[in-house]
């Protein structure tokens, strides 16, 4: 058990309440939900309401160099770069991403600490009479989850004086909360494959096109998509918005988000020296995350069908015996993406669920029998409702040459990285690892 001071635990606790406020406002009725409702007819009305939520704030969203960047996978990771690199380089800059994996204090960073409990309970303090008038009178109803934690992101980066401010998209771009920022220093889509379909639409093309929402006049744009005809996606609105545009193609097998962040980073004229410092440092949670070498336990949140595939390639360079596999994915999800590059390589395999509140999960009846065609005919399989259970399970059966790998969401590898990282820990630390 961890000992906190008394103080600190006060702050713990006043931080636990917050982010308990914030969750239970998704017992109240909301316009269409922008993570929830599938495709709008308005879809403008989510920048209408997070503009109208600011303004009720003052603004706070004024006066940063932003850097904003989205993509199916690797945004999380260009974006941390990019923020560690401005840090190193002496530039005061804070970093909004989401979702968090064990803390929601993850979400929101300045230079090299996640946001203090106590502060960030102190920031719901100013933001809930707010959130009470837009409820009341805000055209659109309340503001959603995501758009509070980027209100109170802009507002402890104002407050900490922060230049500049990186943004990840939430989901897709062109209708996303973030993208209410005017014209950004620079702006990136990593790469475009088929995620949040029921949101963002069942075509690349039409993908590639949301994404390309955060293109704005005058600004600076880059991405690693390979494919000429998303490529075009891009640089015709890039042409309709005046911005430049840059296409990065890394080498054969190169790390194509440490070339996204690098080419970004010189644009801003950022030195080679605090580029390499910045790179280098950057570590994110749950992201084919080793926690334990003897057995080799792996904490992975891949959640479509591109991250579960470099997932695969990560883990196929690894030695090891069996593979015990535990895996839960959102209802959302489409299973065989997932599945089908994961599945065929387990000798074990735990279907679980996660208990988030914020985000229904598969069942896992479903996600078994959605499995069979791709399982080994050696494979045996089980059952857990509770994720914790399947974790404590396929450790027994685990042996120090084989391999563990929790993977298929991040609210399910948040839960289970608990164990080795508890969330007082990383409150106290204001730090994952």
């Amino acid at each position: 058990m961890l000992g906190f001071p008394h103080s600190m635990e006060k702050d713990f606790d006043r931080f636990h309440k917050a982010v308990d406020f914030i969750d239970s406002l998704g017992n109240l009725p909301l316009f269409p939900e922008y993570m929830e409702s599938g495709e709008q007819s308005h879809p403008e009305i989510y920048l209408k309401r997070m503009r109208y939520f600011l303004k009720l704030l003052g603004n706070p969203e004024k006066n940063f160099k932003f850097v904003h960047v989205t993509g199916t996978a690797g945004k999380g990771t260009v974006a941390t770069m990019i923020h560690n690199s401005l840090v190193a380089s002496g530039k005061k800059c804070g970093l909004f991403t989401s979702p968090y994996v064990v803390s929601a204090t993850e979400k929101i960073q300045v230079g090299d600490w996640y946001i203090g409990a106590g502060e960030f309970a102190d920031l719901v303090e100013v933001v809930k009479p707010v959130i009470d008038t837009a409820y009341i009178s805000g055209e659109f109803g309340r503001p959603s989850h995501f758009e509070i934690y980027f209100a109170l992101a802009l507002l402890y980066f104002k407050q900490k004086k922060c230049e500049w401010a990186v943004l990840e998209v939430g989901c897709g771009g062109r209708y996303d909360a973030t993208n209410i920022i005017k014209s950004p220093e620079a702006s990136a889509v990593t790469c475009i494959d088929y995620d949040h379909t029921e949101i963002l639409g069942s075509t690349l093309k039409v993908i590639a096109y949301d994404k390309a929402g955060i293109i704005k006049r005058g600004s600076k744009f880059f991405t690693t998509e390979k494919r000429p005809a998303l490529r075009k996606i891009f640089e015709r609105v890039c042409g309709e918005e005046e911005a430049s545009f840059e296409a990065v193609f890394p080498a054969a097998n190169g790390d194509s988000n440490k070339l996204l962040a690098e080419t970004i980073l010189r644009s801003l004229g950022v030195s080679e020296v605090s580029i390499r410092k910045g790179i280098t440092r950057t570590k994110l949670p749950a992201r084919f995350e080793v926690v334990s070498r003897k057995p080799l336990v792996i904490i992975d949140g891949a959640h479509n069908r591109s991250k579960m595939a470099h997932t695969v390639a990560l883990l196929k360079k690894e030695k090891f015996g069996k593979l015990f596999l535990i895996i839960g994915i959102a209802d959302n999800k489409d299973s065989h993406d997932i599945f089908q590059n994961i599945i065929p390589l387990a000798d074990e395999i735990f279907f679980t669920r996660f208990a988030s509140r914020d985000r229904k999960p598969a069942p896992p009846l479903r996600l078994l029998k959605e499995s069979k065609r791709y399982l080994k005919p050696s494979a045996k399989v089980k059952i857990y409702l509770d994720s914790s259970d399947a974790l404590a399970a396929a450790c027994d059966r685990l042996g120090k040459d084989d391999c563990l790998l929790a993977t298929g969401s991040f609210f399910l590898a948040g839960e289970l990285r608990k164990r080795w990282f508890p969330e007082g820990r990383i409150l106290k630390g204001r730090r994952s690892f």
